[in-house]
């Protein structure tokens, strides 16, 4: 683990974005609440806020941090069709929470596919990335 104990706490921020790409039928069924294990979109926001909490815990080396907001969106889009799904975590600390975003995102999208897949295992997890970030000693991250 690195020490980051000589580093200054900031206040830092990251953002991530994933999607889950499905049938226009399943979609539909997640909208509707009418998949068999429940509501998938408040489901999935809790497994993302919860993950992004745990992170040290399931990434090795990750240092355990003072969480002071996670926000997790779910929303459907049916031009694709899918579930875009965006994580902002912040904290107040020595060190970014860009994995904790990450973790919220892909945790949010295996909740989404493991909801999903009685009704369809074709589904695919994609696009997982971050897409900002600030605070710290490298500044703002802003993906194109």
């Amino acid at each position: 683990m690195v020490d980051v104990s000589a580093k200054a706490d900031t206040t830092r921020e990251a953002t991530a974005r994933g999607r889950v790409s499905m049938l226009a039928s399943t979609l539909a069924l997640v909208v509707e609440g009418r998949m068999p294990k429940g509501d998938v979109l408040a489901v999935a926001r809790v497994a993302g806020i919860m993950a992004a909490k745990r992170t040290p815990d399931l990434i090795p080396l990750c240092h355990p941090l003072q969480l002071t907001g996670v926000e997790v969106m779910l929303a459907p889009d049916h031009g694709s069709p899918g579930i875009e799904i965006e994580a902002t975590v912040r904290t107040t600390g020595k060190t970014g929470v860009e994995m904790e975003a990450l973790t919220a995102v892909s945790a949010a999208a295996l909740t989404v596919y493991d909801m999903c897949k009685a009704v369809e295992r074709s589904m695919r997890i994609e696009d997982i990335r971050l897409v900002a970030k600030s605070g710290g000693k490298s500044g703002d991250f802003r993906a194109e």
